[in-house]
């Protein structure tokens, strides 16, 4: 995604400050100023920006700094808090609540990817265990119907609308002019068809279009929604700022998605423009694809951005994507350390079920600028699905083997004839499992919570073990072990985090 950019020049001044043998004034400098100079580029407004700059230089004042203090881990700790402050709107977003109907409706502008998010967000919830449906009371855009028709089939989730032959859609004769019954039948019927998220998409609009903005509040009132999200289009920037406010001033709007973050630079203008509304981000789009649909939370948000990853959302995603039969069988061979070619297919599947590659790496430390390069996501999915099919070519002996050795020369050379690759190829992938296996043994004894339950990890791993794991520029680029140890304490959320690491900072 284009903000990978902007997460690359700030990361990069990062490493350069990291890497100064005296962190002087010249030093800050240097390196805030090359985080204004991308934030600006990513359109966020220069006032924000401004603002940032100066309360770093007021929180870090390096004559005041005794001997002895982190510098590094002081200034990166202080960049944190300031991105925070600009992409959080200091509100929470209406939660939904299982056992009762929720009726959630849809407002945005025309061409800001509005249908799509729709069934994005039921498909996001389905997956959660929520039953939810569609409702299409956009009669206004030609072919709105269709869409989210189509849509809803392939997703297979029930869907109410003007008409259709469709298994999935309830056949009616509505008159076209009649968004508000339309919605307001929909509604009725999924509730009583026990759905517990209803999802109603009205028709796209501009901020010029008194009539349809009318139409939209006549919507609002007669399904009274439990939360209306606006759809947004990063591309806008800092104009995202007019367009919430419009919205907010016709009807309540709770919550804000923003789409199209992997195809404009200004994803983060307009992420900074919505949070001065007061507006809370749920989900930003980052493509087409189902999958390419995330949860946006601020502190994770930020600690990627700065290439610290995002440790409770990689485990969340392993929870989601490892069958929970599997999950104690898995967890005893991380302990045990014990690390099979057939053990690395099992967790390249998981890989490419956790949705787009660079999203995963992203979340590791790291990961996202030392394994998965800039534009290079679809290289490095191919490379693993090659991996995979190498081993389709292999024997049960030896996938299950823990023993390099066993790969001589004429099992490689078969290996290569069977899945029609170049033995250089091979030979590569083998290294690959050597690499990872001796990253896996480093985990023996580690200890993953179960979903959810991130206070578990801060009882069963220390930084001490993490820091073995993690290979050593890493560690450096989080600011060594003080940053590790800070990383983790962001990212459980609780204070009784710090007890993993034997006490604070030394």
């Amino acid at each position: 995604m284009v903000l990978a950019q902007l997460g690359g020049s700030i990361s990069r001044a990062l490493q350069q400050m990291s890497n100064a043998t005296i962190i002087d004034e010249k030093v800050l400098n240097d390196c805030l100023n090359e985080i204004t100079r991308a934030l600006l580029q990513a359109d966020v407004q220069f006032k924000l920006v401004r603002d940032m700059q100066t309360n770093i230089k007021k929180i870090v004042n390096l004559d005041d700094l005794a001997a002895g203090h982190n510098k590094r881990k002081i200034i990166q700790q202080a960049i944190f808090n300031e991105l925070c402050k600009i992409l959080d709107p200091g509100k929470l977003a209406f939660t939904l609540k299982k056992g009762k109907p929720s009726v959630v409706m849809f407002v945005g502008l025309q061409g800001s990817g509005k249908t799509t998010r729709c069934t994005k967000y039921a498909y996001y919830h389905q997956k959660k265990g929520w039953k939810p449906a569609l409702v299409c009371a956009d009669t206004f855009r030609a072919g709105a119907f269709d869409q989210l028709k189509q849509n809803a089939t392939k997703a297979k989730i029930p869907f109410y609308g003007r008409k259709s032959s469709s298994k999935c859609v309830e056949v009616v004769v509505i008159p076209k002019s009649d968004p508000v019954r339309i919605a307001v039948e929909g509604v009725e019927r999924f509730k009583k068809e026990n759905c517990d998220l209803i999802i109603v998409d009205t028709s796209g609009r501009h901020k010029q279009e008194a009539a349809l903005f009318e139409e939209m509040r006549q919507v609002s009132e007669a399904t009274k929604p439990d939360l209306v999200i606006f759809v947004m289009d990063s591309s806008i920037g800092q104009a995202a700022f007019d367009q919430a406010q419009a919205f907010k001033q016709s009807v309540a709007v709770g919550a804000v998605i923003v789409t199209k973050m992997d195809g404009h630079a200004k994803g983060g203008g307009a992420l900074s423009a919505v949070a001065a509304t007061k507006s809370p981000v749920i989900f930003i789009g980052t493509g087409e694809h189902m999958d390419e649909f995330e949860v946006f939370d601020v502190k994770p948000f930020v600690s990627r951005l700065l290439g610290m990853g995002d440790w409770s959302g990689f485990m969340d995603k392993i929870h989601e994507v490892v069958p929970m039969d599997q999950q104690p069988e898995l967890l005893q061979k991380l302990s045990e350390g014990t690390f099979t070619l057939r053990i690395m297919y099992e967790q390249f599947q998981n890989i490419l079920k956790m949705g787009p590659i660079g999203q995963v790496f992203s979340m590791l430390p790291g990961f996202s600028q030392e394994l998965m390069p800039q534009g290079r996501e679809k290289e490095s999915q191919a490379k693993i699905k090659r991996y995979m099919t190498m081993m389709d070519s292999m024997t049960n002996e030896e996938l299950d083997s823990s023993n390099p050795k066993l790969m001589n020369e004429s099992r490689i050379m078969r290996i290569a004839r069977g899945c029609g690759r170049p033995v250089r190829d091979v030979v590569d992938m083998l290294e690959e499992y050597k690499r990872l296996a001796k990253v896996w043994g480093k985990m023996k004894g580690l200890k993953i919570p179960k979903k959810g339950e991130m206070s578990a990890l801060s009882r069963n791993m220390n930084a001490q073990h993490m820091s073995k794991v993690l290979p050593p520029n890493m560690l450096k680029q989080i600011g060594g072990m003080g940053g590790l140890q800070n990383l983790m304490k962001q990212m459980g959320g609780a204070k009784d985090m710090m007890g993993m690491f034997g006490g604070g900072d030394k």
